[in-house]
């Protein structure tokens, strides 16, 4: 464990606690392929860098210490492209506001779908790990300030509520 996370980031949920065959086939549904990276190995695509989940067109590598929201969110980046630009990325997914904010609303709603997980537990990992909105936390944000991440869902036939 990176000695410089708090005691609250330290205690977010981790891939390594899932059945890896649960994630990898929420993932699928979507068209993506989830790789299992060995624990200490470099993470392809990893934006932020070990352990944080990595993206490589239709792949999201992740390790045993990575932590959920981390995968999820990686993997939304990816569910809300269309695929002619899912194609393209290599680490950085996008640069657009609505899409990020699209890919956090996603993230929480695909958590449901976790055994274990769901979204209450990913959304309270969500802010130990340091995501900030403008009302305070992820569910208020998510639950009085994402309407219009849920129109950009909604608008291309993914999960919404």
């Amino acid at each position: 464990m990176n000695a410089t996370l708090t005691e609250t980031e330290a205690s977010v949920m981790r891939v390594g606690s899932l059945f890896f065959g649960d994630a990898a086939s929420l993932l699928a549904g979507y068209g993506l392929l989830l790789h299992r990276v060995e624990d200490g190995a470099p993470i392809p695509g990893s934006y932020w860098g070990e352990p944080e989940a990595g993206v490589i067109a239709h792949n999201v590598y992740v390790r045993g210490d990575t932590p959920v929201h981390s995968m999820l969110h990686e993997a939304c980046h990816l569910i809300v492209l269309p695929s002619e630009r899912r194609a393209q990325v290599h680490t950085d997914a996008t640069d657009s506001v609505i899409e990020e904010d699209a890919t956090c609303c996603l993230q929480i709603i695909l958590a449901d779908a976790l055994p274990g997980v769901g979204r209450a537990r990913l959304m309270a990992d969500m802010d130990a790990w340091g995501y900030t909105y403008r009302l305070g936390s992820t569910q208020a944000w998510f639950e009085q300030d994402a309407d219009d991440a849920r129109t950009f869902l909604q608008e291309r036939g993914l999960p919404f509520r």
